[in-house]
């Protein structure tokens, strides 16, 4: 199970009336994009790159998605998303880093 499978079923028919639930709408879809990530089936040293890759950009982006609102309070509701998202990613780098340092293969 994806750590972050609660994002896969996000319904994108909900239209964003405030930038707030436009930055929530784009959290969301980092965290669906994420979803489809699946540790377990990391087998060479492309695929330890390739997800540390996509974990690194997802990070990027929920910050990026932060930095609209410096000048303006975010809700509660974005930064619980956003944290909620980025201890995800770290989870996730290091689950991938403890596989890499756990199969000789890769290494």
């Amino acid at each position: 199970m994806s750590l972050f499978s609660a994002f896969s079923s996000i319904d994108d028919s909900v239209q964003a009336r405030t930038p707030t639930d436009t930055a929530v709408k784009r959290l969301d879809g980092i965290g669906h994009v994420l979803s489809g990530l699946d540790i377990s089936a990391i087998q060479t040293q492309a695929d330890v790159n390739r997800t540390l890759w996509t974990l690194d950009a997802a990070s990027k982006c929920v910050r990026a998605v932060l930095a609209e609102f410096r000048t303006q309070p975010a809700t509660e509701q974005l930064v619980r998303k956003s944290r909620n998202l980025i201890d995800l990613i770290e989870r996730a780098r290091d689950q991938v880093g403890s596989f890499e340092a756990s199969d000789p293969v890769l290494s």
